[in-house]
């Protein structure tokens, strides 16, 4: 028969190997920071707007859509549809700002640059690539030519006054671009355009554009 400190060495080797377990090839449904790799820079995104005071709000939303993001697979398309979000959420964000918030709304301008960048850099250097390889140039040029108006706003944004009364309604106009810019890439170009990849093809276009999105962190 087991003495009793035989028996509690034994439970806690026991609930070790649980633990272990879990941390590893049974990984828990809520282990977010053992993610793979390719979730890093929109956790990146998410520490980012930690930073600068974002609402919980917010976080919870990003969070759940990270969460769908991951159960979709982590596709290419997947992630830019989830950066379109976020970056509108931090539209919103900026357009609920008062005038005398002024340092508020720098921050959010800068995050929103920096989003914006990232997200671009990957299409135009993955993305609209390969639409031009899959005879999809038109679209793909036409994309890439609306990212110079968003180099643009951004410029002006940046240099305005934060409690200028022009602000609000340059933010809300740039918005407007930004939206109807990604309904164009989800509901039309890239559908069309992932419909004639192979699995391979998109595995490759997945990879590599993570593989820029890593860069720019």
């Amino acid at each position: 028969m087991a003495t009793r400190n035989e028996t509690r060495e034994r439970n806690r080797r026991d609930d070790s190997k649980k633990t272990s377990r879990n941390n590893g090839g049974e990984r828990s449904a809520f282990s977010f920071g053992r993610s793979d790799d390719s979730a890093v820079p929109l956790l990146g995104a998410l520490a980012a707007g930690a930073a600068i005071g974002i609402g919980a709000n917010w976080a919870r939303k990003f969070l759940q859509q990270k969460s769908e993001s991951m159960m979709a697979g982590n596709e290419w398309d997947e992630i830019l549809k989830l950066e379109h979000r976020a970056t509108l959420a931090k539209f919103d964000l900026l357009l609920a700002t008062e005038d005398d918030e002024v340092g508020k709304r720098a921050s959010l301008v800068k995050t929103i640059h920096y989003a914006l960048n990232k997200h671009a850099h990957q299409e135009e250097q993955v993305v609209y690539p390969a639409l031009r390889q899959a005879n999809e140039t038109v679209d793909a040029d036409h994309l890439e030519h609306e990212h110079g108006y968003v180099k643009t706003y951004l410029y002006r944004l940046e240099n305005m006054e934060k409690n200028s009364p022009e602000f609000l309604p340059t933010v809300r106009e740039f918005r407007n671009l930004i939206e109807e810019h990604a309904r164009m890439e989800e509901d039309q170009v890239y559908p069309r355009f992932k419909s004639g990849l192979t699995e391979e093809q998109n595995k490759k276009i997945t990879m590599l554009m993570n593989k820029h999105g890593m860069a720019m962190n």
